[in-house]
């Protein structure tokens, strides 16, 4: 340049810096191109519990704040027992006296038994009547034909001997009524053994439910969304609050179409949050959605149409938190993420890999 005028060195000084500057910044972004794939399409979510009661009635306590956290099992709030309580007091006594029914046909069918056995009694007396009868007539007879006896003594004879005998007719038929009256005791006793089961089932149904006047934590987590307030009259379903189980946060990162060939299970994950400015926090690719944002939409999107103009759809990437980590604990579902996945590294099974049915399940199938 020893011959070039002074004005022109600066400004070609400055061309080439610039020209140096875009080669090097365009080779590190080829370099980041080739080693990450990165996405800010990318949020933490939980699986978030909705806390509803199972019983309807006035809530006497609410024993958590908004924002607390709880432990599982810990009860959160307590519904008015009251009702409950004196429902359960009914269905215990009417039990009760079901279970004295099947007490009582017991002791029928034992008395019973013994008017049976004295049926019985009474059916062999008769015979023995009858078998006296038989003789006393047969004797009466033969006098009377001898002239020893009146034939009014043989009548009486006779008549005493068909009394016998239509006495142990009585007697059968008493014993067979009796029979028949301990098996309707036995049908009876069926039914009341089956009512007294169904109020014992009843009991039991609202000792459940006075149990569940005490609505319980079923997951630790962060209270949130807290809509019950004391007084409140509640019924089931209606949501009181929900729980946010924070250390089981995770990152959905959703790709490109373009960039999901190159993502496997286990590589691991740069997330930058910007509530953490530029810390960052480590992860690893867990899991691949099986279809993409668009088919989970309330109104799907239909491409056989006319004016169809083609959009590169998202794919949701599940990627898991490294608890180890300090920031960890601190992702709250719903912040924005930006996420930077190293490709490089030649881990699980790959996007197209993870679709595919283990063979066992693919030929069950079939069968099916």
């Amino acid at each position: 340049m020893a011959g070039m005028p002074k004005g022109r060195i600066v400004p070609i000084a400055a061309g080439g810096i610039a020209v140096a500057a875009v080669a090097v910044g365009g080779g590190l972004w080829w370099i980041d191109k080739q080693k990450y794939e990165t996405t800010d399409n990318a949020f933490v979510a939980a699986d978030k519990v909705t806390i509803a009661p199972l019983v309807d009635g006035y809530v006497a306590e609410v024993l958590v704040d908004d924002n607390q956290p709880v432990r599982p099992g810990q009860v959160l709030v307590r519904i008015d027992p009251a009702t409950i309580k004196a429902r359960l007091a009914q269905a215990q006594a009417n039990a009760e006296a079901l279970e004295a029914a099947v007490s009582a046909v017991d002791d029928k069918a034992r008395l019973e038994q013994a008017m049976i056995a004295q049926r019985a009694a009474a059916v062999d007396s008769a015979h023995a009547q009858a078998k006296w009868a038989d003789g006393e007539m047969n004797r009466y007879g033969s006098l009377a034909k001898e002239g020893w006896v009146s034939s009014q003594r043989a009548q009486t004879a006779r008549n005493a001997q068909e009394q016998a005998v239509a006495g142990v007719g009585q007697a059968k038929a008493a014993l067979e009524a009796e029979r028949r009256a301990a098996q309707s005791l036995g049908s009876a006793r069926n039914q009341s053994v089956a009512q007294a089961a169904a109020a014992r089932a009843a009991a039991q149904q609202i000792g459940i439910d006075l149990s569940r006047t005490e609505v319980r934590a079923p997951v630790a987590g962060v209270v949130g969304a807290r809509a019950v307030r004391v007084g409140q009259y509640v019924r089931p379903g209606g949501a009181l609050m929900s729980i946010v189980p924070l250390a089981d946060a995770y990152v959905v990162a959703n790709f490109k179409e373009t960039q999901v060939s190159r993502l496997r299970v286990g590589q691991p994950v740069e997330i930058h949050a910007d509530a953490f400015g530029k810390h960052v926090i480590k992860g690893k690719v867990d899991s691949f959605a099986p279809a993409t944002g668009a088919e989970f939409a309330l109104i799907p999107v239909e491409n056989a149409v006319g004016n169809f103009t083609k959009i590169t759809q998202r794919l949701p990437v599940r990627i898991k938190i490294d608890r180890d980590q300090k920031l960890a604990g601190g992702l709250r579902p719903g912040l924005s993420l930006k996420v930077k996945v190293d490709v490089t590294r030649d881990t699980g099974p790959s996007f197209a890999e993870s679709g595919a049915a283990p063979a066992q399940f693919a030929r069950t199938g079939a069968q099916n």
